[in-house]
């Protein structure tokens, strides 16, 4: 496997290329709509005003979250606990840390917390062992 720290050190890189580029966007899309007293109601580019700063502040987001899921790696780079599942402690996998360097989880955990949230029907706290998922 490449080194892990040298992976998200450029993935760090570029969420904050892609994070500064979308805050500049935001805010030339906040100057468009306060210039010339634009009306979102009833102004016919409104609605393409307000639906491009909904777009962007929702890409926004997931940039800076994806910055912080990478952060934390780096962490757990320098702690010693790359590499093992925050919940059950496990090994996350290589083919899943080459997909996904900042994985925080397995994913037989990653499914739960999915289920967890996605249905409230599987306790994301439960260990799901070397069997697989437990419900």
């Amino acid at each position: 496997m490449t080194d892990p720290r040298e992976l998200l050190l450029a993935g760090r890189a570029d969420a904050r290329r892609r994070v500064g580029a979308l805050e500049r966007e935001f805010a030339q899309l906040a100057d468009a709509a306060s210039a010339g007293g634009t009306d979102d109601e009833h102004d016919p580019e409104g609605a393409t005003l307000a639906f491009e700063r909904q777009h962007t502040a929702a890409l926004l987001e997931r940039a800076r979250s994806q910055l912080a899921a990478i952060e934390a790696a780096l962490d757990r780079v320098r702690d010693g606990r790359y590499g093992r599942c925050g919940r059950c402690g496990q090994p996350i996998g290589d083919d899943r840390l080459a997909a996904r360097p900042a994985a925080a989880t397995c994913v037989p955990c990653a499914v739960l917390s999915v289920l967890a949230h996605g249905t409230g029907l599987v306790s994301a706290g439960r260990n799901h062992g070397p069997g697989g998922i437990s419900r």
